[in-house]
């Protein structure tokens, strides 16, 4: 398993945009990377992959963030990033950084290992 650490969450108006980021503590080069997120009262729910090397850095999204939400990586910098813009009320939510070792590029929480202890994004009306 890797450490993760998000930043970049915040309080942002409807319309905004926000960037997230992810830093891994080693190298994760060859893993699926993704975002995950939980508004309060709900279960935690994907939100956007990549896969690693093997995979060609294939990208899935959910339907709801589609061209609104984009993700990328730094390998040498071991980090995601999750640019979010157009950002409604409805994408308030602790938004996680996931890692898969295994490089499935699964859209289910139980597709990954890792976890990052999550960021706020409040997106006000």
């Amino acid at each position: 398993q890797v450490q993760l650490v998000e930043s970049g969450g915040g309080l942002v108006q409807a319309g905004g945009s926000l960037r997230l980021s992810c830093v891994a503590s080693g190298r994760t080069l060859a893993y699926t990377m993704a975002w995950f997120r939980q508004a309060p009262g709900k279960e935690r729910e994907f939100v956007i992959t990549i896969r690693g090397r093997g995979g060609l850095y294939d990208v899935r999204y959910t339907d709801s963030v589609k061209g609104r939400f984009t993700i990328s990586r730094d390998n040498a910098k071991n980090t995601v990033y999750l640019q979010m813009n157009s950002l409604k009320p409805e994408d308030t939510a602790v938004y996680y950084c996931a890692a898969d070792r295994a490089d499935r590029g699964r859209v289910e929480r139980s597709g990954y290992d890792s976890w990052g202890q999550g960021t706020q994004v409040t997106v006000s009306s």
